[in-house]
């Protein structure tokens, strides 16, 4: 039996970026200065990756402002709450684009590691400040230092993105109870939720093969099935893409994933934006 569909169930015009990269980049939120996503989910999944992708899109050359772990440890990479702004342009003319990136420790098996998922909540509301150095065991108090007790809308988090690896075995129920709990806050707040899945070309040879084969792979199409029972996202708001990691130039085709996820990012947090104005 073929582990490929005869069509792909996703329509993609592969390779035709500059439509969805003149969107992106001349993007501009109303009454507030930028549009903030935040990505969640468990350690190793490409959070940082994907911020590094992304700014390698946009700047059109591999380019890494998001420092991302290449080891395998099970240990979150990111400890801080740290904005990622992607620059435009060169030197006293430079400027930046209007979508920001807020990358959070990783969540993990058990209640004394990883991120708390109060913190992530915490960071949704836009109490979080700049730098604070998250603590498993105790998560942040309106008393700590780390702690924003006036947040502007500039500071609150306009979409939530989960990250998932395709090639990662099942998660874990106790992260999976972690996630649920964010997405509840968030649904109550009204954020909008989307999610990634990376690794594409690491679970499925003919994607590795191949990226425009992502939407024929009988594999990854279970797969992101299995996420969105599990994590509750529905499949039009699951995008795979292939992250920028050991390559040295461009790949059109993993920029057309990546801007796919970051268009449905940007008109997601817009209309949040839109619908929540003072």
């Amino acid at each position: 039996m073929s582990s490929s569909l005869a069509d792909p169930w996703r329509k993609l015009s592969w390779g035709e970026n500059q439509t969805a990269l003149k969107f992106v980049k001349s993007y501009k939120p109303e009454n507030i200065t930028h549009l903030r996503v935040l990505l969640h989910g468990p350690v190793g999944s490409g959070k940082s990756s994907f911020i590094s992708s992304v700014s390698s899109v946009l700047r059109g050359r591999i380019a890494i402002p998001a420092l991302a772990s290449s080891t395998t440890s099970d240990r979150s990479f990111t400890v801080k709450y740290q904005t990622h702004k992607i620059k435009a342009g060169r030197g006293s003319s430079a400027s930046y684009y209007s979508v920001i990136f807020n990358d959070i420790m990783g969540l993990e098996d058990g209640n004394n590691s990883g991120i708390h998922h109060n913190d992530i909540k915490l960071a949704m509301k836009g109490h979080v400040k700049e730098g604070h150095k998250f603590n498993p065991v105790a998560p942040l108090s309106s008393q700590d230092h780390g702690y924003n007790p006036k947040p502007t809308a500039d500071d609150e988090v306009h979409v939530l993105v989960c990250v998932l690896s395709a090639n990662s075995s099942e998660i874990k129920q106790s992260v999976l109870q972690k996630m649920s709990s964010v997405r509840q806050m968030a649904s109550e707040m009204g954020i909008p939720q989307m999610a990634i899945v990376t690794k594409i070309d690491e679970a499925c040879p003919e994607t590795e093969k191949d990226l425009r084969n992502v939407y024929k792979s009988k594999h990854l199409r279970k797969k992101m099935s299995e996420f969105s029972s599990a994590i509750g996202i529905p499949m039009n708001c699951i995008f795979p893409v292939k992250n920028y990691s050991h390559e040295i130039s461009m790949n059109p085709h993993a920029d057309t994933l990546i801007l796919s996820a970051l268009e449905k990012m940007i008109t997601f947090g817009d209309d949040f934006i839109e619908n929540h104005k003072s």
